[in-house]
């Protein structure tokens, strides 16, 4: 049954919990292309800042991280490298930011400094193997016609062929990953119930937090 709960009472959480990442709370928000990851990544990172004492975490997109679209799921030796290992040792990391215009990585280090909490959002970010480091892992999800669609409205309709074969992997990739059943929260990224979508998000079936 879906449930509205609050980004406040989520961050409050979230703080309340254990490091597993060095010193580091890691969130991951994960959930295929145009199911709304980055809003709700937003929005708790928000509720996050308004914390007493509190500042607003830095968020690493995972398509910032990928050469291009073939690089879908390969990208994570650079996440894991550059970003996750330097904060599990308790040091900052840093990144290079792909230009999906240029089509290269630019020269400027992006930095990710050690912080008590840091989110990465998108497509795989919740995968198995980084589950046992994170605080919160989350999937949102919406109908596949819907994510289609707000991609098409996002980047047009150049992109239908690439992103056709990106959403049968992503497909594929949280099937065999068990995503769905491995997440703490499973978040509705098309709601209906009537909610302030700013402060309360839809909790889906699913999850364990």
């Amino acid at each position: 049954m879906a449930v509205v709960e609050a980004y406040a009472e989520l961050a409050r959480r979230v703080l309340a919990r254990p490091a597993r990442l060095g010193r580091t709370r890691l969130v991951a928000v994960d959930g295929p292309s145009g199911a709304g990851k980055s809003v709700f990544a937003d929005r708790l990172a928000d509720a996050l800042a308004a914390l007493p004492g509190g500042g607003r975490p830095p968020m690493v997109h995972t398509d910032d991280l990928l050469d291009g679209w073939a690089d879908q799921f390969t990208f994570w030796p650079r996440l894991e490298v550059r970003v996750l290992a330097p904060l599990r040792a308790g040091r900052p990391g840093g990144y290079q930011r792909y230009s999906w215009v240029r089509r290269e990585f630019l020269p400027r280090v992006v930095p990710v400094p050690v912080t008590p909490v840091l989110i990465v959002e998108g497509v795989s970010a919740g995968r198995r193997a980084v589950r046992p480091e994170t605080t919160l892992t989350v999937l949102v999800d919406a109908p596949a016609e819907l994510r289609l669609a707000r991609a098409v409205a996002r980047d047009g309709t150049g992109i239908l062929p690439e992103l056709r074969r990106w959403h049968a992997a992503e497909g594929a990739h949280f099937a065999a990953d068990g995503t769905a059943t491995g997440v703490d929260l499973v978040v509705d990224g098309a709601p209906t119930l009537p909610h302030d979508d700013r402060r309360y998000y839809v909790r889906g079936p699913g999850g364990g937090t």
